[in-house]
Parts: C-alpha cells; sequence; structure tokens
C-alpha cells in the first residue's frame, strides 16, 4: 500500500503545473491528427456561424459539415485537382447545399401556414442557442419526492412528541 493519497496521475498533473517536477514523456497525450483537420480548421475560420461538433462526435454517422468539407477536399486532391481548385469546390459544394436546405425549411414553413398548422423548428438552432439549451437549470425533485420529505418529518414529529423523558435530540431512527 502506498503512503500517498490519490492516483499517480492526478498527482503528478498537479506537481507539473505548479512547476514542481519535469512533465514526464508518459503524462503527454498523444494527439490524434486526422488527415482533413488541417481543411476543418479552414472551414472553421472561413465559416463560423456553421455548426461546430465536439470532437467526440467525429465518428457519428452523420458528420458535421467541417468533416465532410475536409473529406471532400482530401478526395479531390487524390482525385488529381490541385488543393486550391478542390478548396474552392467544396466551398461551392458547402454553400449550394446550405442554400438548398434554406429552401426547403422556408417552402415547409409556407406550406404549414396553407394548412394552418404551427410551422416546424429550424432544423439547425444557432450555437447560441443550443448553448443555452444546454445550460438550463436541472428540474427540481418531483413533488412526489417532497411529499415523501414532508411525510418523514411529519412521522419524526411524532415519534418526538411521544417519546418521554429528554433523549429527544438523541433519536437515531433514520440511519443515513
Amino acid at each position: 500500500m502506498s503512503w500517498m493519497k490519490g492516483d499517480l496521475l492526478s498527482k503528478s498533473r498537479r506537481l507539473v503545473g505548479g512547476l514542481a517536477m519535469r512533465e514526464p514523456v508518459w503524462l503527454k497525450a498523444m494527439e490524434i491528427v486526422l488527415p482533413e483537420d488541417s481543411y476543418v480548421r479552414r472551414f472553421a475560420r472561413k465559416h463560423p456561424e456553421a455548426k461546430l461538433v465536439d470532437p467526440i462526435k467525429a465518428s457519428a454517422f452523420i458528420p458535421d459539415p467541417a468533416r465532410v468539407y475536409g473529406c471532400r477536399v482530401l478526395e479531390l486532391t487524390k482525385n488529381g485537382i490541385s488543393e486550391d481548385d478542390a478548396i474552392s469546390v467544396a466551398n461551392m459544394e458547402y454553400l449550394a447545399e446550405r442554400k438548398e436546405m434554406k429552401k426547403a425549411y422556408k417552402r415547409l414553413k409556407e406550406l404549414a401556414v396553407l394548412q394552418d398548422k404551427t410551422p416546424p423548428p429550424k432544423p439547425y438552432l444557432s450555437s447560441k442557442t443550443e448553448m443555452q439549451i444546454q445550460e438550463k437549470k436541472p428540474p427540481t425533485d418531483p413533488p412526489s419526492v417532497r411529499r415523501l420529505v414532508n411525510q418523514l418529518k411529519q412521522q419524526k414529529e411524532v415519534l418526538l412528541q411521544a417519546k418521554p423523558g429528554g433523549n429527544a435530540n438523541q433519536d437515531h431512527w433514520i440511519d443515513e
């Protein structure tokens, strides 16, 4: 058994952060670098309004637009097109796809108005709205839990009143 509390990784990170020791080789995490990463960064700089997804979702079934853009540029360069031309073609394809999606959503809204229905929600929320959704407060306890807590309090009060003597403060009927 070790005299040190906690795990070695967190201790080492704290010591390295406080400049008490040099960073060991094993502490440096290997960074996963995909071939399209440079194009993904360019896409993010060029289109900041595009929805950027967490790196965890990089292997999702529906990749984010930046990954699609990067893969398309790589595909075009492998087919023999110069890098500048491939970037411009992939950019034009992205803008055309975005334009089509906007037209489709506009048409859906028009159809909903004609049918006297509520229009569908926007398929792609702004990043600000998504962050607000994620930051919503968690719901409070449901009323049934509150009711149970109140019942337990009432039962405890009844037990305290029923006990004779002065040992009311030494009541251990609930072991928590």
